[in-house]
């Protein structure tokens, strides 16, 4: 598989706390290939159930893997931006502390009512998940489901979710980090 083949040997380089691979899924380096941004969203597709109002996803890794599922799910997008609008707009905002950045999010387009589906690239430390959770329930809306593509178990994203607010997060694949070689090994 496409997905598995990108990570296997990925390089990794050391990124805030932990080491984190550098590939074309995540990082567009080499360029990303259609075929692997479709074949992880259909895989997504697959895992998920999707039976939500929108798709809730981060800006920075997320929204690329985002637009994709939004299409092929036929479901609206709902962004969480690094940034903020003054316009007056509705827009929760939550402090964040994830494995790569500490700071704010900005989630717009999410209502009262909503149900979420929130999907993203990666899961590590859990922290951006838990950001985007606590965006959707302060805006009176709900988490359906989290589905992920990659999962790092070693640094207890999963755990920390279901712990906190008893989701389960499903993943396509997981992966180690061999700190010996400095490469990502393909768990499942």
């Amino acid at each position: 598989m496409l997905l598995e083949e990108v990570y296997a040997g990925a390089p990794t380089v050391k990124s805030g706390r932990h080491l984190t691979t550098v590939n074309e899924f995540t990082d567009q380096s080499p360029a990303l290939r259609p075929e692997v941004l479709a074949e992880a969203a259909g895989r997504m597709l697959a895992l998920g159930d999707f039976d939500a109002d929108k798709i809730l996803v981060e800006e920075d890794k997320g929204a690329i893997l985002g637009g994709a599922l939004s299409l092929a799910a036929g479901l609206p997008l709902a962004v969480a931006r690094w940034y903020t609008y003054d316009l007056g707009a509705r827009s929760v905002s939550v402090p964040i502390d994830s494995e790569y950045f500490q700071g704010t999010l900005y989630v717009n387009g999410i209502e009262p009512g909503d149900r979420l589906t929130i999907v993203d690239d990666t899961i590590s430390t859990g922290g951006t998940l838990l950001a985007l959770i606590e965006a959707v329930q302060a805006a009176g809306a709900r988490v359906g489901e989290v589905v992920v593509a990659v999962e790092k178990p070693e640094n207890g994203g999963r755990e920390k979710v279901a712990e906190r607010f008893g989701i389960t997060v499903k993943s396509v694949i997981r992966i180690t980090v061999d700190e010996r070689t400095g490469r990502a090994v393909v768990m499942s």
